[in-house]
């Protein structure tokens, strides 16, 4: 975990869909906000059909778009939406993903909320190779942190423990060594 102006950055290793300590988490959505693979249909399973339905009317969306539904049968406030790039296809691909985190930050401040849970957007079926995809979601986040005066904790929720310790280390090395901590 790192601090910037009071804001914790942290990577953890587990379900996206089971984050009960956070106001909203994030999903790697499809543009019409449906029930899908991965990140997607974990959420939507563990939201119940509520989700979908409520989701659908804000559709479509283009990558790097994020909307805001209430989280229904899951244990936080809200489910913050965001489609991003197909990696090879969606140009300029680094600046579309940037763009869904900057766009659910901006959600979370608007929402007043103080703790966010991302997955690694773009990184599963889009085919985001995961340590450039993990480059982006820090190096947008981090500038981002002078901007934001409700969200106190970001949180990265990582399936695989692989790639929980490559964002570990990307986290610390984008950061320096002289704010880290445990």
């Amino acid at each position: 975990m790192i601090t910037r102006n009071s804001i914790s950055i942290e990577c953890v290793q587990g379900n996206i869909a089971a984050q009960p300590d956070m106001d909203a988490i994030v999903n790697a959505a499809n543009a019409q906000l449906r029930t899908g693979g991965g990140v997607a249909g974990a959420i939507h399973s563990a939201a119940g059909s509520g989700l979908e339905e409520e989701a659908r009317k804000q559709a479509p969306i283009s990558p790097g778009e994020a909307v805001i539904t209430g989280a229904h049968d899951l244990p936080n406030r809200h489910v913050i939406h965001c489609l991003g790039p197909v990696y090879g296809q969606d140009e300029p691909s680094d600046e579309l993903l940037a763009s869904c985190y900057r766009n659910a930050l901006r959600l979370a401040e608007e929402y007043v909320l103080e703790s966010i849970a991302f997955p690694a957007i773009s990184t599963g079926i889009f085919g985001y190779p995961m340590d450039r995809a993990a480059r982006v979601a820090f190096q947008t986040v981090l500038a981002e942190i002078p901007q934001l005066h409700n969200v106190r904790r970001i949180r990265f929720v990582l399936y695989r423990e692989g790639d929980h310790q490559l964002h570990e280390g990307i986290l610390r090395e984008m950061a320096g060594d002289t704010e880290t901590g445990d």
